[in-house]
């Protein structure tokens, strides 16, 4: 079985599901770039809980937003049971890290918005994890634990948005120019991603510029440690596949082997 990569990728809102460019991004990168999964682990900046809890197949979609067009809160996105892989991770993590699995929580934005852009055919099981922690190093350790189920066909994604500055923002325009706090950061992570600098990304807190303008609240930006902990070696550089910015924020995004 080809090994998958992970993940670390932008999830927008869902208007993004609208935007030609950045879905046509997301759609080439899985149709051309990645080998088809068996199942998909999604860790989203949109669900803090600890202990670690897993999404319910089958369940509703959450809509964990609000001030959109209508048609966002009507959108499905079914897709096949993913039990099975929810209890190969319950048994995956040591007792300092129980799972519990949620009898009634769906996908949420986070997840499935870039989600049906990139697998628009709901055919594959997905399961979306939560994010028990902003810790860089307990969550390098989940990846790391993790990281077994991409020789088993499973990719794991981190989903987030590498700027998250949104009370920030003035220019509420798709193609608005990036505040300085957004490029000052989004170059500084490029850079640092480019090196393989796992150290650094784990301390942006002091070493970052634009903070902390670019995450006043850093959930956004963490999902990336999990994406880094799966890498078969860490510290080497990933792919950046997608880079530029939309409402000014960065939508850099990384594939690792």
């Amino acid at each position: 079985m080809t090994l998958m990569p992970a993940l670390y990728i932008g999830h927008g809102a869902p208007p993004l599901l609208d935007d030609p460019l950045w879905s046509g991004q997301l759609a080439a990168w899985a149709a051309q770039d990645l080998p088809r999964p068996t199942a998909i682990l999604i860790v989203s900046a949109h669900w803090e809980s600890a202990p670690i809890m897993l999404s319910a197949s089958g369940a509703p979609l959450v809509y964990d937003f609000g001030g959109f067009d209508a048609k966002y809160y009507q959108m499905t996105y079914e897709t096949p049971d993913a039990t099975a892989l929810a209890a190969r991770i319950a048994a995956m993590m040591p007792a300092t890290e129980p799972v519990h699995q949620h009898a009634s929580r769906g996908l949420d934005h986070g997840a499935w918005v870039p989600l049906k852009i990139m697998y628009p055919d709901g055919d594959i099981p997905v399961l979306q994890m939560s994010l028990p922690t902003q810790d860089p190093a307990r969550l390098l350790g989940i990846g790391e634990r993790l990281r077994p189920l991409r020789d088993e066909g499973v990719l794991i994604i981190g989903s987030g948005f590498l700027t998250h500055g949104l009370p920030f923002l003035t220019d509420f325009r798709i193609d608005a120019p990036a505040p300085g706090w957004s490029k000052d950061f989004d170059a500084w992570a490029g850079e640092a991603l480019a090196r393989g600098d796992v150290d650094a990304l784990s301390n942006y807190r002091s070493l970052a510029p634009g903070m902390p303008f670019a995450h006043p609240t850093v959930e956004h930006y963490t999902p990336l440690f999990v994406t880094l902990g799966a890498a078969t070696t860490p510290d080497e550089p990933g792919i950046q596949v997608i880079d530029g910015f939309w409402l000014g924020l960065s939508k850099r995004s990384l594939q690792v082997a």
